[in-house]
């Protein structure tokens, strides 16, 4: 038997051992069980409900020599939403390290995580500002990383080999971001990264979601389109032998996230409003209700990219530059 990630049911940890005796009762023993994983055994290979681990059967299947023979569908004891968050935070929290921004995401995964941090930002950039302002606040072990442009251009040209989209200029953006978080938490020997994705589609964090002509619609359709972007970002861990966990993607936080109705997500003018609520009550105010711009801005990773394709005589395309790139790299 081999295991990536971690298998978990009603909330228990279980161990390589644990599993093991499970597998003797038969591939249904696995069906209700939750977590982020890649099972492997004799001719059979499983993953997690949400496809959180990559791997090459379909997520939430269960598939001995070559043909689907059970179904992974985790339905634990129902809760609330906070109950939830801190229930999937503290399954994952074992080891690691927590991709920190200082928003409202990842700092309520920080603060019941206490695990290091790693945070990424060009020098002066907003993010490492308020992560660093965000960490001190909380009592987190920060570390900051501030990539160089040249050192931007090395992470771009390695991420547009492995991403789905290479050359749309928000993938690559974020994906670059990743790139240097997944690279500190490999060079510690960390393999298990907590990140707060699926938040926003989740709980309405777009700013776009404050002028949304249907937000129920538009929430669904954003959350349809996270596997996608859970793709992209593994691919780019992967480059570091590490991966991103992710307990907003818990079977628990998507169930109580997707019975609160869409206008208590986005109300007065308040993106995310439940989760500021749950994070009130575990962190300062002050970090539970602050606005902040998506990471690929905030860090200043978007505007080096685009200095890097006005240098490169690309001053009107970002787009062209990533295409250039990705044509050179796949060339190679």
């Amino acid at each position: 038997m081999n295991l990536k990630g971690w298998i978990e049911r009603d909330g228990v940890r279980l161990s390589p051992a644990d599993v093991e005796r499970m597998l003797e009762a038969g591939p249904d023993a696995l069906s209700r069980c939750g977590g982020e994983f890649l099972l492997t055994w004799n001719d059979c290979t499983t993953r997690d409900a949400f496809g959180i681990m990559p791997g090459p059967v379909p997520p939430g299947t269960v598939c001995c020599g070559g043909r689907e023979v059970a179904r992974i569908a985790p339905d634990p004891p129902p809760c609330t939403l906070e109950e939830a968050i801190i229930t999937a935070i503290n399954l994952r929290s074992d080891e690691g390290a927590v991709a920190f921004s200082g928003g409202v995401d990842s700092a309520l995964i920080a603060g019941f995580a206490r695990l290091p941090c790693v945070a990424v930002g060009t020098e002066g950039s907003h993010d490492i500002a308020w992560a660093a302002k965000a960490a001190r606040v909380m009592g987190l072990d920060l570390e900051i990383v501030t990539p160089t442009k040249e050192e931007v251009a090395e992470a771009l040209a390695r991420v547009v080999r492995v991403i789905p989209d290479p050359t749309n200029p928000v993938e690559a953006s974020i994906a670059t971001t990743l790139f240097f978080v997944a690279a500190r938490a490999a060079e510690h020997g960390y393999t298990r990264i907590l990140a707060g994705q699926g938040a926003d589609e989740l709980f309405g964090g777009y700013a776009r979601y404050l002028s949304s002509p249907d937000l129920a619609v538009e929430l669904e359709r954003d959350v349809a389109d996270h596997p996608r972007q859970r793709a992209r970002d593994q691919a780019v861990a992967a480059l570091h032998g590490v991966y991103f966990s992710m307990p907003y993607i818990d079977v628990r936080v998507v169930r109580a996230a997707r019975a609160i109705p869409a206008g208590e997500k986005v109300r007065g003018g308040v993106r995310k409003h439940p989760l500021r609520v749950v994070a009130e009550r575990h962190i300062p105010a002050e970090i539970a209700r602050a606005e902040k711009k998506a990471m690929q801005y905030g860090s200043g990773i978007w505007m080096t990219i685009q200095r890097l394709s006005r240098q490169n005589g690309y001053k009107k395309s970002v787009q062209g530059y990533l295409t250039e790139i990705s044509r050179a790299e796949h060339d190679n």
